[in-house]
């Protein structure tokens, strides 16, 4: 049985002179795959001018499967040295076969090209998504370390901008874990390094030599010799967020213009990623603090009068609310204790920023706090000097221990009344009323005064109480009712345990459901020793 024919066969340069006059490159194989003429296109393509050439091996396997087929073939297509041809069959009687060669290396360069940008795009689009929804700075780091070690280069460092020299760096390789680490840096241990963190790139990427590498930079550790070293700034918003360094091995070679482009286009997604997450972390660090200094006081007996407060912040944890409460001490022996209950409107650092305010202006005007419309009036002009377009609504009480029980003046400043609830369970609304402060120039409002007796209790809260949305559907308000009625199970109950009892039921109230900040301050008149306690009744 005959052998089959080699995968390449030497061509015959036999070129057929009415094939010579077709305009495309043609060559005639015959039955066995033996070259059996060619035209001078064909053999330019093939390369026959140059010394012995041969069919390629795939337009042999092509020959060979087509005349299994005994039929005409689709057309085919293989590299010849740098070149990319196409080659299409056309059968003739006596079984040769004449193969049309198109020289389809520009197409097949273009195709590739265009494949190469959709998945350097898609790369991009998949890294701005996971970028700019990482709001952590180390996370931001490990994920652009990440995706550089798999598209960029075999070792990656990112090295975050720091006000000193302590930087946080990002270390990868591919396929490795990526490792977090705070290191001691002198930027210019690295050439180029020290203009990207200040911002200053150059006007295209940095390459270094190896042997300038420090000992950090090499830590990534990539597993053959690193052939070349890339420094990339990292831009931010306004300000450079840190460098890329990328170390690539003698596997691959310095970037190409499009490449170039790829990696700019990273780099600026990169650095405007972490520049968002360090700005992010810098205002919940501001939050923080502003929260903390913003946290109501604990409180507890003063001056023979008995205080509790309690504070449930909204379910929106990423911002500061203005929520707010304050007790202060009279000056003297016999002075009356302060005591105000506030809510500023909106959240975020503007609100909270006008919470400060508030209560820093309260704070000064602890002497005057005898006549509380002078108070109101002092701090309203305070507000809309403030600018800050926003109002509150504020419960002032001044609060004195007498023989007859404890005595409270109560002022509202277009903030819900403040509750009395008395030893039988029965519960007053205390009749005040005024303007909120920081809308008009000119604001109004009522003093009234109120008597607690042993064992009774005054409850000043924020609208967080009564406009907590819960019920089958989750959309009802909790509402003056049902808090009436919360009370009227409270006759007798201490301070604390009525603002706990009330805070309770409204969480019970919303449930998962989102809700607004809750204050609540309980002032109560002690008990006489040995007065029984009024019995608490069963839950709403």
């Amino acid at each position: 049985m005959d052998s089959p024919p080699s995968p390449s066969h030497d061509v015959v340069r036999n070129p057929v002179s009415d094939l010579d006059r077709t305009p495309y490159a043609v060559l005639r194989l015959g039955p066995d795959g033996a070259p059996v003429g060619l035209n001078a296109r064909a053999a330019r393509l093939l390369a026959v001018d140059a010394g012995p050439a041969t069919v390629p091996g795939w337009l042999a396997e092509a020959h060979r499967g087509l005349s299994s087929a005994d039929g005409e073939g689709d057309g085919y297509a293989g590299p010849v040295g740098d070149r990319h041809l196409e080659a299409r069959p056309m059968p003739e009687r006596d079984g040769t076969v004449a193969w049309w060669l198109l020289d389809v290396t520009d197409r097949v360069r273009a195709d590739r090209e265009l494949q190469l940008e959709r998945e350097r795009a898609a790369v991009l689009a998949q890294v701005s998504t996971a970028l700019l929804s990482a709001l952590n700075v180390d996370r931001c780091l490990e994920l652009i370390a990440r995706t550089a070690a798999d598209h960029l280069a075999e070792a990656v460092v990112v090295i975050a901008s720091a006000k000193g020299r302590r930087y946080t760096l990002a270390l990868a390789g591919r396929g490795g874990p990526v490792t977090l680490d705070e290191q001691t840096l002198d930027p210019a241990q690295l050439p180029g390094l020290a203009e990207a963190l200040a911002g200053f790139p150059p006007p295209t990427p940095r390459w270094i030599v190896p042997g300038d590498l420090p000992d950090w930079a090499l830590a990534a550790g990539p597993h053959a010799p690193v052939r070349s070293v890339s420094v990339m700034p990292l831009p931010g918003h306004g300000e450079s967020s840190g460098a890329l360094v990328l170390l690539r091995t003698a596997a691959r070679t310095a970037f190409g213009p499009a490449e170039e482009v790829f990696v700019r286009s990273f780099a600026v997604r990169a650095g405007a990623a972490l520049s968002s997450a360090r700005t992010f972390a810098e205002q919940a660090e501001i939050s923080t603090v502003l929260t903390r200094d913003l946290l109501p006081p604990v409180l507890g007996p003063l001056d023979g009068v008995e205080y509790a407060g309690a504070y449930r912040s909204a379910q929106d944890a990423d911002q500061v609310g203005g929520d707010f409460y304050d007790v202060h001490p009279g000056a003297g022996d016999g002075d009356e204790t302060f005591v105000v209950l506030g809510d500023v409107a909106g959240k975020g650092l503007e609100a909270a920023v006008l919470t400060g305010r508030i209560r820093s202006t309260l704070l000064a005007l602890l002497p005057f706090t005898g006549d509380h419309g002078r108070v109101l009036d002092l701090l309203n002009q305070s507000v809309l000097l403030s600018r800050h377009h926003r109002f509150a609504t504020l419960v002032l009480a001044s609060v004195r221990r007498g023989p007859d029980g404890v005595t409270l003046r109560m002022t509202s400043a277009g903030h819900p009344p403040p509750l009395v609830v008395r030893v039988d369970g029965s519960v007053e609304e205390v009749p005040t009323h005024g303007t909120a402060v920081g809308v008009v120039d000119e604001i109004s409002s009522r003093t009234a005064g109120v008597v607690l007796a042993p064992g009774e209790t005054c409850l000043l809260y924020t609208d967080g109480v009564t406009e907590a949305r819960g019920g089958p559907f989750g959309d009802e308000f909790f509402g003056e009712a049902r808090l009436a009625k919360v009370l009227a199970e409270c006759g007798g109950m201490t301070p604390h345990a009525v603002v706990e009892r009330v805070q309770v039921v409204v969480g019970e109230w919303v449930g998962g459901g989102r809700h607004d900040d809750i204050a609540t301050v309980a002032v109560g008149a002690p008990r006489v020793h040995g007065a029984p306690a009024a019995p608490s009744g069963d839950g709403p």
